[in-house]
């Protein structure tokens, strides 16, 4: 009985690491579950792709997942089909437009995609090298890789490693993913694939 209570007792552990490391769609291709939109500019869903677009107010907007997060592993892709400046946040608090949290760079060649950058804080907090910009394919889809565990952020783009951080900050709270779009008008990125392994 005592062998029996400790098989159960094991299992029970190994499926709630499981479950917490299962591999979760964030978004389907139909549609905006699980998603807010922050501002005017528009989200909608196209031949099975998340697009954003500035609308006539050409200010910042935000798609946030209504759901926070803390260690994790996210995972899309995106195409930039013209000023492609955007951004995927994390343990992100949004207001309004304003939103306190860390963005992972999505950006036009040489402008740092996959740069980690402090929204309404201490700015830039790392760029990727030099060296490491032509990762970027522009007008072509793009995966990006961000990885967050404890203090630790790193992140790549089409299998390049484009930097890693350590910031306590960072490590001391949970909060939203949020695609962005820049401000300025022009703005329009396609996004797709988008999964997230809790850790």
């Amino acid at each position: 009985m005592k062998k029996l209570i400790l098989f159960f007792a094991i299992w029970g552990v190994f499926a709630c690491i499981s479950n917490a490391q299962k591999k979760q769609s964030l978004f389907d291709g139909k549609g905006l579950t699980g998603w807010t939109i922050y501002g005017t500019e528009k989200w909608f869903v196209e031949k099975g792709e998340l697009i954003c677009e500035s609308g006539p107010d050409k200010q910042y907007g935000y798609l946030g997942t209504e759901k926070e997060f803390k260690d994790f592993e996210l995972t899309l892709e995106f195409k930039q089909e013209s000023n492609g400046n955007s951004g995927v946040f994390f343990h992100s608090q949004i207001a309004g437009t304003i939103v306190n949290g860390w963005q992972a760079e999505v950006a036009p060649l040489n402008m740092h995609s996959g740069g980690i950058y402090e929204s309404y804080g201490r700015g830039w907090l790392i760029q990727p090298t030099a060296d490491k910009e032509n990762a970027l394919k522009e007008g072509e889809w793009n995966m990006m890789k961000v990885r967050v565990k404890g203090n630790e952020v790193t992140t790549w783009l089409n299998g390049e490693q484009m930097i890693t951080l350590t910031d306590e900050k960072i490590g001391s709270r949970s909060g939203k993913i949020a695609l962005q779009i820049h401000d300025g008008g022009g703005v329009r990125v396609k996004w797709r694939n988008i999964f997230i392994t809790e850790l």
